[in-house]
């Protein structure tokens, strides 16, 4: 998924700022997962509430808001600011970690040794290419462009062109663009689809020609200009935008997937997202009894164990098994 900002019209946006960077400093500088997610889950309700928050108080009355978070808010709108921000802006190590993790292919991890080597702008990334793997040289290489964001319009083009590409290699082939597109953003980082084929299921062995046709079809047009990786079933690529003149020129990640017809649709439930959804809807699942991935969903049994994966031919035959009402993908950002 894409590390970029995409722009916000909520009347908290300057809240919803903060802990979205307090987030990215839990994940990418403390490896704190747990309070990544916390802090991006009362950014997401946050950002959907409708009215500009008063105080912390008028804050905890939402999902996800709890005693500390709403200290924060208290202290930022009484000050315009928030001292740990400040403190973790001005920490050398926290910055430049953060700014490092910008750069597709460069995870905490990796910034974190780069760091510790002394690497810490893009100009010491430069000086150091010859170390980088593929990915995080295609990241530099293209770091400018990657940061910005593509607007919904142009990628609703992009997924006319691409459905209408697919059908040329193959009628029966089914792709879905997933992501934040699919959840009404708009903006994108990456177009993300997923493709499926009635001739591949997931009794069958692996189906690299289904999914190599497809990418040297894409190729013969020219929309891809550099590979990262190609595998049987997941093919990740970026894409140069200049091969049909109705859209404007961008170099974006671009990431295809080919999954069995029989787990598509959980497939595309899990990588529609938002990622607190999934996380949620999983819950729901194992309180009614299911267990539910990307691949498929199971009944648990009173030993405990998965049973056989049920049928699924729609994502809304996942919300039934599990009695909870069916949300519209843009219904799912939270």
């Amino acid at each position: 998924m894409s590390k970029r900002k995409a722009p916000q019209e909520s009347p908290n946006e300057g809240i919803t700022d903060f802990l979205t960077e307090l987030a990215n400093y839990e994940r990418n500088v403390n490896r704190a997962i747990h309070k990544y997610n916390a802090y991006r889950k009362a950014a997401s309700s946050i950002s959907k509430y409708p009215q500009k928050l008063r105080n912390g108080d008028e804050a905890k009355k939402l999902d996800g808001v709890g005693k500390e978070i709403a200290k924060k808010i208290d202290e930022f709108l009484q000050t315009g600011t928030l001292k740990k921000l400040e403190k973790i802006r001005n920490d050398d190590t926290s910055s430049s970690i953060n700014f490092l993790t910008r750069v597709t292919g460069i995870g905490p991890a990796a910034a974190r040794k780069f760091f510790d080597e002394g690497v810490k702008t893009l100009e010491d990334l430069k000086n150091i290419e010859h170390k980088l793997n593929h990915h995080q040289q295609i990241g530099l290489k293209y770091f400018e462009e990657f940061e910005k964001r593509i607007p919904r319009a142009e990628m609703t083009k992009m997924e006319t062109l691409i459905l209408q590409e697919l059908k040329l290699v193959d009628t029966e082939y089914i792709g879905t663009i997933c992501g934040s597109y699919r959840r009404g953003a708009e903006s994108s980082g990456d177009i993300d689809i997923l493709l499926t084929h009635p001739k591949y299921t997931s009794v069958d062995e692996k189906q690299p020609k289904l999914l190599h046709a497809v990418v040297e079809h894409f190729e013969s047009i020219g929309f891809i200009t550099e590979t990262l990786s190609k595998g049987d079933t997941k093919f990740m690529m970026f894409f140069l935008h200049v091969y049909f003149p109705c859209c404007s020129q961008y170099n974006f990640p671009y990431h295809c997937r080919l999954i069995p017809k029989d787990q598509y649709y959980c497939g595309v439930l899990y990588f529609t997202g938002s990622d607190i959804f999934n996380k949620n809807m999983r819950t729901h699942a194992l309180e009614k009894g299911f267990t539910l991935n990307e691949y498929t969903i199971r009944p648990v049994g009173v030993t405990g164990m998965a049973g056989e994966p049920l049928m699924v031919d729609s994502e809304k035959d996942i919300f039934d098994y599990i009695q909870w009402k069916y949300r519209e993908p843009k219904e799912r950002s939270e």
